[in-house]
């Protein structure tokens, strides 16, 4: 220990083991930890990690499995059915109901044409009622329209040659562009005794 002003030094000494490295590991266990661990750094370089990720990812997108294959929808079933002037009253496209009309007795899903056909179209008064007699005289007065929903239909008999032809192409367009998903008939009273 030093007293006045003087320090002391002291010396550090490695002891060199009988194997000839200073921490006591033999010479060829020192050689295979350099291997390693060069080999180590030279398999883990920056450009070695990003190609071998980019090889896993490749793997991946070509071996995944594939996506199910899903169907598409068609629209849904419509039930051909048979129409009285009240019964089809009600598909007239208020309160998300589909637009119907019967030209000729077929009734007709009108539904995709809603803006002609549908509420606040110019066709509105035909949805939900017998069509025939107004598209014939191209006309959309109430009168045109059936008035007593439980009686007979209107058979058009009156009809001119011109206002017929007329019918008929509104029909033909009808039968192209539409749906038939029923037949209006007339309402039959039954008596029971």
């Amino acid at each position: 220990m030093a007293t006045s002003g003087v320090t002391d030094t002291s010396t550090t000494v490695s002891v060199i083991s009988q194997t000839g490295s200073p921490d006591g590991i033999p010479p060829l266990l020192r050689e295979r930890q350099l291997l390693a661990q060069d080999t180590f750094y030279w398999l883990f370089t920056p450009l070695n990690v990003s190609l071998v990720l980019l090889v896993v990812t490749l793997l991946y997108l070509r071996f995944r499995p594939a996506a199910p294959v899903e169907l598409p929808t068609g629209p849904p079933a419509t039930v051909f059915r048979t129409f009285t002037p009240r019964t089809l009253l009600p598909n007239n496209g208020t309160k998300d109901q589909p637009v119907y009309l019967a030209v000729k007795g077929k009734v007709y899903d009108v539904t995709s044409g809603r803006n002609f056909y549908g509420p606040g179209g110019p066709y509105e008064n035909f949805a939900g009622r017998d069509a025939t007699r107004g598209l014939a005289c191209q006309s959309f007065d109430e009168e045109m329209l059936t008035k007593d929903l439980d009686g007979p239909l209107d058979p058009c008999t009156d009809l001119t040659s011109e206002q017929l032809e007329n019918l008929n192409g509104w029909v033909e367009r009808f039968d192209e562009k539409y749906l038939v998903v029923g037949k209006l008939i007339a309402f039959k009273r039954t008596e029971f005794h």
